[in-house]
């Protein structure tokens, strides 16, 4: 069915409602594959084709940009190498127009497409036509919550860039479709082919890191939650020990009572939201700041540089300078630096 002399044919499919580098990273990794492959005339490649999940061939992205796509993912009836679905669109009204497109979807199986991937909210795509079922999946790590809520018979993990389980890939959020799109080159053509593209986007063959890194440890609560009520006064007192019994005394309540409503509310024990509260404080001065690494551990009430590795390392899969050094800002500090040293603990989080 998949013949070695024909070009491998990968069909892109464009949600509406998506990022444009959902769709166009994996296209460009592809198309620069042939590049690569035409330079060292070799006869060997890819057939890209972009296609819309509806008849009209129209696409609007998130942007605002109407994308006209060549081709309606409905009108390919011949077998497929490789069919990426990129990103979701998550508004109620827009589920009655792709009804024709989840039956074509639903129809995709071993026998006409021999790998079935992913891009972001795509993920979403491929579970609802069952796809993803007992299936290890990623998406972004925004999405993550949602997506084993949602559909609780798919094995989330957002954890990392991308994954795969049998012939399903899925990545995660946006550049992520980037990182999988190379490791599907290089499965085809080789690790030489897969960093000559690489090089040429300028982009990590094997990205370092986790998507754990980019996501926050703590969700936005509502005004109302206790969680919000008491984290206000949680920042300026991080570097002090802080006992339930404490909290439980600014909230006017019992020990008994904070924990139980706590936990109720947040999904988690006061301790555990706290060492993840003074986790992300800590990952604020390393982006913001060049403060050493003994006064953030102190500051954060992270212990010493040990222990404080030690939390990262669980809770971000990274350690406190491996974070500075990747996502330090690129702009100058501007004084924030200083202004944040010669300030009280109290007044931090008015920064």
């Amino acid at each position: 069915m998949f013949s070695p002399l024909e070009k491998r044919k990968v069909v892109i499919v464009v949600m509406t409602g998506n990022m444009l580098l959902d769709f166009s990273g994996p296209s460009d990794v592809f198309t620069n594959a042939n590049n690569c492959l035409q330079s060292l005339q070799s006869a060997d490649g890819y057939e890209v084709l972009i296609a819309a999940p509806t008849a009209d061939r129209k696409v609007i992205a998130n942007t605002g940009v109407e994308i006209h796509c060549p081709y309606s993912a409905m009108e390919i009836t011949t077998p497929i190498d490789t069919l990426i679905i990129c990103g979701n669109d998550f508004r109620e009204s827009s589920v009655a127009k792709f009804t024709d497109f989840y039956k074509w979807l639903s129809k995709i199986n071993t026998g006409n497409t021999r790998r079935i991937a992913s891009v972001c909210g795509g993920a979403f795509t491929l579970a609802k036509v069952g796809l993803l079922d007992g299936k290890r999946a990623t998406t972004h790590w925004d999405l993550s919550d949602r997506l084993k809520k949602e559909y609780p018979g798919v094995l989330v993990n957002a954890n990392h860039f991308f994954t795969n389980d049998g012939n399903i890939y899925t990545s995660a959020g946006v550049s992520s479709g980037i990182d999988l799109s190379l490791a599907l080159v290089e499965e085809d053509f080789g690790k030489d082919i897969a960093i000559r593209v690489a090089r040429k986007l300028v982009f990590y063959l094997s990205r370092p890191g986790f998507q754990t890194q980019f996501g926050n440890l703590l969700p936005v609560y509502e005004s109302e939650n206790i969680a919000q009520k008491i984290q206000y006064w949680l920042i300026g007192h991080l570097h002090e020990s802080l006992e339930v019994s404490r909290l439980a005394g600014e909230m006017n309540m019992s020990t008994r009572n904070f924990t139980r409503v706590f936990h109720k509310e947040t999904g988690i024990p006061p301790a555990k939201f706290i060492e993840k509260l003074r986790v992300e404080t800590a990952r604020k001065f390393l982006e913001d700041t060049d403060i050493p690494l003994e006064r953030i551990a102190e500051q954060c009430g992270l212990g010493n540089l040990v222990s404080m590795r030690r939390t990262f390392l669980r809770h971000l899969m990274t350690t406190p300078s491996d974070y500075r050094r990747i996502f330090k800002t690129a702009l100058k500090d501007a004084g924030i630096e200083d202004l944040l040293i010669n300030q009280s603990p109290e007044d931090i989080n008015t920064v």
